[in-house]
């Protein structure tokens, strides 16, 4: 037995999340379709019969994957899930937000993807932590007099993150270099801000993101984003 395999043992937890890592590697790879509790124990380098006791079905596997994947987001984009009810809106550095989102996006397009569609197909969108926070995060700016009046901030929700997250896809990343996937989420970044500063924030309270724009190089490249 080896060390890895030893310390998982004794640890639970370690376990659980060796699996869940190696579900995640599986589900980018090959999608829902593609998963088996069987083929996630190898690769997690544990047995069957524990993969089963952590997670009785398969459907149950892919559903804790996408909370852990829901999880990741939430403290890449919103930072730690403890000190959430700290912020206040008016705080929020919303461009940096959409950069942090933007760049997760990029360099994790399957699981975002994957993420995207179990959300569409889930008969509770609020039990996701992390759509509860953005949805709920748009809901509170929507409330202040720095955005436009009657946002529809589900239909927002919604269109936000299918762009950020169908926009990888799109732009092919996982054939790219690190650099190329960077600029690729820059150019979503800075047009979702573009969309948002002249339809549902108020420029005039957001002078700086406004000069952002402002300076920003053109998007649209000599030769199309996607490649075949």
């Amino acid at each position: 037995m080896t060390e890895a395999r030893k310390r998982r043992s004794r640890d639970p937890e370690a376990t659980r999340e060796a699996i869940l890592e190696a579900a995640r590697a599986l589900l980018a790879k090959d999608g829902p379709e593609g998963i088996s509790l069987s083929e996630v124990a190898v690769l997690a380098g544990v047995n069957r019969g524990t993969a089963y006791q952590h997670f009785e079905t398969r459907e149950k596997l892919i559903q804790a994957t996408a909370d852990s994947v829901s999880d990741r987001m939430f403290r890449t984009v919103f930072g730690d899930p403890e000190t959430i009810g700290e912020r206040r809106v008016e705080q929020v550095d919303i461009a940096d937000t959409t950069d942090r989102l933007a760049i997760f996006a990029m360099d994790n397009p399957e699981l975002c993807r994957i993420w995207l569609l179990q959300l569409l197909a889930s008969s509770d969108p609020m039990a996701d932590p992390f759509w509860r926070e953005y949805e709920g995060s748009l809901q509170r700016f929507a409330d202040t007099d720095l955005s436009q009046d009657d946002i529809d901030v589900e239909v927002l929700s919604v269109l936000m993150l299918a762009g950020a997250f169908l926009w990888p896809v799109w732009a092919r990343s996982h054939a790219r270099g690190d650099q190329e996937r960077r600029d690729l989420a820059r150019r979503v970044a800075q047009e979702s801000l573009r969309l948002c500063m002249y339809g549902s924030m108020r420029p005039e309270r957001y002078p700086d993101i406004a000069d952002r724009l402002r300076q920003s190089l053109p998007k649209s490249p000599s030769s199309p984003s996607r490649k075949e």
